[in-house]
């Protein structure tokens, strides 16, 4: 992510994709979001608070990786949904 971008988000939705990172450090839900460009979405624990975030699995040289583009708070229907799959 660009730091400009995870400062926005953090502006806009009250979590940076800096720390939306912390979702991938422990059992996350995720669901697909799109299939042009295919785009998933993580529903896990970051700053002590449920949140959501939409990345894309892209390849480099050195392999695999996540590239997050947006992140905020959970919301109820995700809280559920986190909660019904972990």
């Amino acid at each position: 992510f660009e730091r400009e971008k995870s400062r926005d988000v953090k502006q806009k939705h009250g979590v940076s994709l800096r720390e939306a990172r912390e979702i991938f450090d422990q059992v996350y839900v995720v669901d697909r979001k799109s299939d042009n460009p295919e785009q998933f979405r993580a529903i896990g624990w970051c700053r002590g608070r449920l949140c959501s975030v939409i990345f894309e699995v892209r390849r480099d040289s050195e392999g695999e990786y996540y590239h997050l583009v947006t992140a905020w708070k959970a919301t109820a229907p995700e809280e559920q949904s986190y909660a019904e799959n972990v």
